[in-house]
């Protein structure tokens, strides 16, 4: 299921980009319209499908980051 919320940020994120290059190169508006749509209702779909999500992990606060660990000083 975590890939799907990846692929579902990157997709929405990929639709709003495009909208705003197109808005940018004048396409028509029919064009931009339905790429407003569409991206809001993916943006909104994939907001609920991240907060829904079972994803669940056992790290906590004090793990701090896996790239960055915590040193004893």
């Amino acid at each position: 299921m975590k890939s799907l919320c990846l692929n579902l940020l990157a997709l929405t994120t990929i639709v709003l980009v495009l909208l705003a290059v197109f808005s940018a190169l004048g396409f028509p508006f029919p064009v931009l319209y339905f790429l407003m749509c569409f991206g809001q209702i993916l943006l909104i779909f994939t907001v609920y499908k991240v907060l829904t999500d079972k994803y669940t992990t056992t790290k906590t606060f004090d793990d701090f980051y896996e790239d960055h660990p915590i040193r004893d000083e």
